[in-house]
């Protein structure tokens, strides 16, 4: 009898030992050299399950709520005759169990039959009686466990390690041998059903770094400042070709460091003589990834195809038809040259358990990575962040460079969970540093947001920021002249239209004030001549900084720090009750001495949290390796602290025809739709201002505003407009 694992409508076949075998080979070539027969062996019976007639009944039509996925997972679990080989089973089986709807919590040897995790799916006996009989697969497929002695090198490094990391390592390697798995399994049925499918890309580094260093060699080198520029990108160059694992490039605002991370990208991936494969970006902001990426774009986009993956990132207005559709097929898997993409879709790879982000996991192998802003790192989540970093170099031999203003000391926090780890600092002679400190900072202590507002106004150009969308709006009112607001109540384009209007207004020179919330901090390049920043973190007030006097056109910009007498809470009071304590105690809160007591201050307040960050804080350590919740740990693991949902300001044209398109079906344009939403935090926010002001538009699963007289373009959504309808 012929088994099959596919069927077009047309009634063309592909045989179960053509899908399981292609699987396999594809798997084999995605995993780094010392896996490669783990992921073959792996994906070779993931669907081994499909030998049952049941299977081939419900492949032409017959529905029988027949379930593969865990027939693999029990016979691999056959193989293991002792722990080491037991150990490696249950890696492999978390995988095939899962390759369908997502690495399961491990659950329990004694779940039963109907429990959701892996335990469940081992409590069902191999079959090999009736309908559901897959005994056949004995006749194409051989069964073997990959060797379980060398796994226990990869797993532990070749050296002693804490059982913390040790679980955390061992997480890590599952989901990558999954990612394997399932993309490989998503490609080879992709060519069976779609043979004329073309994922090419261009690719071609040599170029793209020439264009690069052209382009630095461009920049003038005649001012102090311009030579002090010069002199740190070639410290960093220099030491970046000298060093592998994670570099940390600590430069000051204003001196390239975004060209400069670009060119050591390059230059490790020339050097590598074809190990490196690939770049990947990792922003924070969708603001600065979309100015980053037409950076890109514009300079080496002939010679590499780069891929943005966000939420505000539209495929629909690439204006080459081909080249969209290839693009939105990259970002399922990133296999492509260069990715542009946030730090939550990042780590969501990296932590996610489901395939559909997983997929992208072992394409971060053999890469640059390169995280900018990294200082913003959640803290609860600081020791798995940087465990995986670290297994990014030592397992999957990518090179990891971390970019910030202000960055914390990293190194301490990788000596305590990886201490094996390399990691190296590119700039080691700060003393240039000293030319960019193109303003001062002043703490003026407590006052009142009238008076900063009378303040501002003194100024040719000024820019207050203050810690909440609602002080936003209120300090705007208080302004007169030319003045503009900020904040993530405004729709992503109104705010693109804002910004637009101060950078016009800051070039002719016009009299302006700015009031807006943290988001101009990073990735809005706008110069002012004086800022005034409400007292927060010492990260946030360096950041705020870089606004003033950017280009270095007056010999000294002014940046006022103050405080209300308006209550802080959580960790924006901790936060902000250190940097007070730092402004109070140094001549300069630009010093580094400075900065890295702040973040050890920050890092030892927090180090409960930092520890239960762990996969072991959740993981029964009795059980171990069977009981990782894998489901659960990623759902837990999220970067964003309350979960928002988005809101459609429908008050244009283009919206109108975007929501209508919905209506008939067109889940396409929820992109586009992006740029016209305001997120709402979950419970806070929306649920309180749903289904007064808010409703679902047309069933599908789309919120719009209901009452426009709630938003206005200057100063985005007023919940608490005049009507007081939602917090009373």
């Amino acid at each position: 009898m012929e088994y099959y694992a596919h069927k077009t409508d047309d009634d063309h076949f592909q045989t179960l030992q053509e899908h399981l075998v292609g699987t396999a080979e594809k798997a084999r070539t995605f995993a780094v050299p010392e896996l490669t027969d783990y992921s073959y062996k792996n994906s070779l019976i993931h669907d081994i399950g499909k030998y049952a007639p049941a299977f081939q009944d419900k492949l032409n039509g017959k529905s029988n709520g027949y379930c593969h996925a865990a027939c693999g997972a029990i016979e691999i679990m056959q193989q293991a005759k002792t722990p080491q080989q037991r150990m490696l089973a249950c890696m492999l089986a978390y995988c095939i169990a899962g390759h369908h709807t997502g690495l399961q919590d491990g659950g329990s040897l004694y779940d039963n039959t109907d429990a959701a995790t892996l335990g469940g799916s081992l409590a069902r006996k191999p079959e090999y009686t009736g309908n559901a009989d897959y005994s056949a697969f004995k006749d194409e497929v051989a069964i073997t466990l990959p060797d379980s002695s060398a796994f226990q090198m990869i797993l532990t490094g070749g050296r002693k390690t804490c059982q913390a990391v040790w679980f955390e390592r061992y997480a890590f390697l599952t989901r990558y041998l999954y990612s394997c798995l399932t993309d490989a399994d998503y490609l080879d049925t992709e060519q069976f059903y779609s043979p004329d499918i073309d994922r090419g890309y261009l690719v071609d580094f040599t170029p793209a770094l020439k264009a690069v260093e052209l382009r630095l060699a461009g920049f003038r080198a005649e001012t102090p400042l311009q030579k002090a520029r010069d002199v740190i990108q070639k410290q960093a160059f220099e030491a970046a070709a000298k060093c592998s694992g994670i570099s940390v490039l600590k430069m000051p605002t204003g001196s390239g460091k975004t060209l400069c991370s670009l060119k050591i990208a390059l230059q490790k991936i020339k050097a590598s003589s074809g190990k490196l494969k690939r770049i990947v970006y990792v922003i924070p902001y969708t603001s600065i990834i979309e100015q980053t990426a037409a950076e890109f774009e514009a300079l080496i986009g002939k010679h590499v195809t780069i891929l943005q993956h966000h939420s505000n990132f539209c495929f629909e207005d690439i204006p080459e038809a081909d080249t969209a559709k290839k693009l939105k097929l990259t970002a399922e898997n990133w296999d492509v040259p260069v990715v542009i993409t946030t730090s939550v879709q990042f780590f969501e790879s990296l932590y996610h358990n489901k395939s559909s982000r997983l997929r992208k996991l072992h394409n971060l192998a053999d890469s640059v990575i390169v995280l900018d802003e990294i200082h913003l790192l959640p803290v609860k989540l600081l020791r798995p962040c940087l465990c995986t970093l670290g297994f990014l170099t030592q397992i999957l031999h990518s090179e990891i460079l971390m970019l910030s203003a202000t960055m914390p000391d990293y190194q301490k926090q990788f000596q305590r969970f990886l201490p094996d780890c390399a990691v190296h600092d590119l700039i080691t002679d700060q003393s240039a540093f000293r030319f960019f400190e193109k303003c001062s900072y002043q703490y003026i202590g407590e006052t009142d947001y009238e008076t900063i507002a009378q303040r501002a106004a003194g100024y040719q150009s000024s820019l207050i920021v203050v810690n909440s969308r609602a002080t936003a709006r209120n300090v705007y009112g208080m302004l007169s002249g030319r003045k503009y607001h900020l904040s993530t109540f405004m729709t992503p384009h109104d705010r693109s239209e804002t910004i637009a209007m101060i950078r016009s207004a800051l070039r002719d020179n016009e009299p302006v004030t700015v009031v807006s919330t943290s988001l101009i901090e990073a990735g809005v390049d706008l110069d002012f001549e004086a800022v005034f920043r409400e007292l927060a973190g010492l990260d946030n007030i360096l950041q705020s900084g870089g606004r003033c006097n950017r280009e270095g056109k007056r010999e000294k910009g002014d940046v006022f720090i103050f405080r209300t007498d308006r209550k802080m809470r959580g960790d924006l009071q901790r936060r902000a009750v250190l940097a007070q304590e730092l402004l109070e105690t140094y001549a300069s809160i630009t010093n580094p001495d400075c900065i890295r007591t702040y973040y050890d201050r920050l890092f030892t307040f927090h180090d409960d949290e930092i520890q239960n960050g762990s996969m072991k804080a959740v993981i029964d350590t009795k059980t171990g390796f069977v009981s990782i919740p894998f489901r659960t740990y990623a759902e837990q693991f999220q970067r964003i602290e309350e979960d928002s949902t988005g809101v459609i300001i429908n008050h244009c044209a283009e919206t109108e025809a975007l929501l209508e398109r919905l209506r008939f079906g067109d889940r396409s344009v929820l992109r586009n739709l992006q740029q016209y939403a305001v997120s709402l935090r979950k419970r806070s926010e929306f649920e309180k201002a749903y289904p007064r002001i808010i409703s679902e538009y047309a069933h599908t699963g789309v919120f719009v505003l209901t009452d426009l007289s709630c938003y206005d373009a200057e100063t985005g959504l007023h919940l608490d407009s005049e009507n007081d309808i939602i917090f009373g």
